[in-house]
């Protein structure tokens, strides 16, 4: 197999005292086993590229949770203790690899001056929880939560606070200063889930005798992005976010590697142009890397039937992402490349309860799926799922929905057209075929890649057991798609 710049040809196995070779950093000059002026410069910018890029890849998961706070407060003006409600599929656009299916509740509050925080949960099927800004679960809330659909009240304590344990209180601790607080409705009756959905509250627990009312506010079309920024933009909210937060043992020596990149806690991060240049081109290659790594998985545990294609899309071990031996770097970089947010219940262990995702970045013959193409996806009968199933449809390159102006998702509480024997027949491409009823359809974009997420909710033991399983998604001729397709 041929490699193009690592292990080049004409690069020795041993470091030589004088001469020159090709590498993958460049050409090489030594003498008497100095490296020339030209060979300085050329290892110090291929050592700083290389930092950049792993760098970027570290950064994943923090930096999307920046620039979502940042998309709360200045696109659609929430303050500190402000909830947003993303009920619609408009609402939803922007958020990655979000379900069309359940309204969502996101709050993205500081501790830094209102000290520990009160959330607030009320009864119900309602599923989320806390997490720090490296995406790190401190707590589940709802259903998978330790109230278990009762309600309650969560205590959030932010780094350094001193410990506290009053009665009433499920309290946690975060190690940043910054946390996330995610909701799900998960109730059928949109009534009972806009009712849960206005009851969640936030405070500071210094004023958990007289709360304010919080505030639940909507993007209302305006539009908004929860991806993490390309360009020079990335970088900086990484500096910005850097220094707010404290700085942990484990970051500690990817934060020396940037260093000399000008990103640096205490610093203005203020680039030169050869430190701009590289980081510039970091992100680019870093989103490659990240995109490799999310739609070509090389770690283990990744399939979830032998015979088929479906993969889990959440291949993380531990939510704290921390393996016994080492960190999850690979399966973390996956994960937050494709989603935000990781709970207990998402990671899908939980019998009845809880979530499964399953990913299809390709069909059944192994291609990438194309938006121009028209496919078949077959649900059988009897899905192991305690509430609900749902597909869903995303662009490979924004990771929300594929945006075609109309819902790119279909799941069992939708009025979809059913074999006898209860299968579903699902069409995916850019027009309805003849032969599918257009409820069955999910509308994709020409020219464009696109992935799916399979979810079960409250999934059931038939899934564990692997009894009941998933065919791939496969592509139709012309002549397959003026087929009927739903008996």
């Amino acid at each position: 197999m041929e490699r193009r710049g690592i292990g080049a040809a004409g690069t020795p196995e041993v470091l030589p005292a004088d001469g020159a070779f090709d590498s993958a950093a460049g050409r090489i000059e030594l003498e008497r086993g100095y490296p020339t002026a030209a060979t300085v410069t050329r290892i110090y910018d291929a050592i700083d590229f290389q930092r950049a890029c792993q760098g970027y890849l570290w950064a994943l998961p923090i930096s999307a949770m920046a620039e979502w706070q940042r998309e709360h407060r200045d696109t659609f003006g929430a303050g500190n203790l402000d909830y947003v409600d993303y009920v619609t599929f408009t609402d939803k656009l922007g958020l990655l690899t979000a379900n069309a299916t359940t309204p969502y509740v996101m709050a993205f509050p500081s501790m830094k001056e209102t000290g520990p925080l009160v959330m607030e949960v009320p009864a119900g099927a309602t599923a989320g929880g806390v997490t720090d800004f490296w995406q790190r679960p401190l707590t589940d809330s709802g259903q998978t939560g330790p109230d278990g659909g009762r309600g309650g009240k969560y205590l959030v304590l932010g780094p350094g606070h001193p410990d506290m344990h009053p009665d009433g209180y499920y309290v946690v601790r975060s190690p940043t200063v910054n946390v996330w607080f995610a909701h799900r409705a998960l109730d059928a009756d949109p009534a009972r889930a806009r009712a849960a959905v206005e009851a969640l509250r936030i405070y500071p627990y210094a004023e958990r005798n007289a709360p304010a009312p919080t505030k639940h506010l909507r993007p209302e079309g305006r539009p908004w992005t929860g991806e993490q920024p390309r360009g020079l933009a990335f970088w900086e909210g990484l500096a910005r976010i850097i220094e707010e937060e404290p700085v942990e043992e484990r970051d500690r020596i990817i934060l020396g590697m940037l260093a000399p990149l000008g990103i640096e806690k205490g610093r203005p991060f203020k680039p030169d142009d050869r430190q701009r240049a590289i980081l510039l081109e970091a992100t680019v290659v870093g989103e490659v890397m990240a995109r490799t790594i999310a739609f070509a998985k090389r770690f283990p545990g990744v399939s979830v039937w032998p015979d088929r294609g479906w993969e889990f899309s959440l291949c993380l071990s531990e939510t704290s992402q921390e393996a016994a031996t080492r960190t999850q770097f690979d399966e973390r970089t996956s994960w937050f490349y494709e989603a935000v947010g990781v709970s207990v219940g998402m990671m899908g262990r939980s019998v009845g309860a809880g979530q499964v995702y399953l990913e299809a970045s390709r069909d059944a013959a192994g291609r990438w799926l194309d938006g121009g193409k028209t496919y078949l996806l077959r649900v059988p009968p009897q899905a192991p799922v305690g509430q609900f199933w749902s597909v869903t449809a995303y662009d490979n390159q924004s990771r929300c929905f594929v945006d075609t102006g109309v819902q790119p998702d279909r799941s069992s509480r939708d009025p979809i057209e059913k074999a006898a024997d209860g299968t579903v027949e699902l069409c995916f491409g850019p027009t309805c075929p003849p032969g599918t009823p257009p409820a069955n359809w999910i509308r994709t974009v020409p020219g464009r890649g696109w992935f799916a997420y399979f979810r079960l909710y409250a999934p059931t033991q038939p899934f564990f057991d692997r009894t009941w399983t998933l065919p791939d998604i496969e592509e139709l001729s012309v002549a397959e798609q003026e087929m009927p397709h739903t008996l």
